[in-house]
């Protein structure tokens, strides 16, 4: 398991890499770097839903799609109807993820609460 509770309670700020403050993508970032898997940036603009929707079904071939969720994988969420998905978290086990979002910033949050608005659950590498 990878240490993420130094992160709760930070901002959230559109295109935050961190240390002080995170997006969604900077906080994923940051976390698959603890756990030994560095990925790849995306300097979009957190308000451009549909381009980061984009650029994430673009990017899907650089992830291996999981059955069911595991420590250390992705989540990826759909906050906008019409979308791919435009929102990630990091699954940390019993049913919760943590995430980086507007209105609370980095936080834990349960899978059954975003179940609706779930696309998948992810870890980086090719698609088998």
């Amino acid at each position: 398991m990878f240490e993420y509770e130094d992160l709760i309670g930070l901002p959230f700020v559109d295109g935050g890499r961190g240390p002080a403050a995170y997006d969604c993508w900077g906080l994923a970032m940051e976390l698959f770097k603890r756990q030994g898997k560095p990925v790849k940036d995306y300097p979009i603009n957190a308000v451009d839903v549909d381009g980061i929707a984009k650029q994430m079904h673009n990017d899907e071939s650089l992830w291996h799609k999981l059955e069911a969720p595991k420590e250390g994988c992705l989540v990826l969420l759909r906050l906008t109807p019409g979308c791919w998905a435009n929102h990630v978290g990091i699954y940390i086990g019993d049913g919760r993820f943590i995430h980086s979002y507007v209105v609370t910033g980095v936080c834990i949050d349960r899978l059954r609460k975003w179940k609706s608005r779930i696309v998948g659950f992810y870890e980086p590498g090719r698609k088998s």
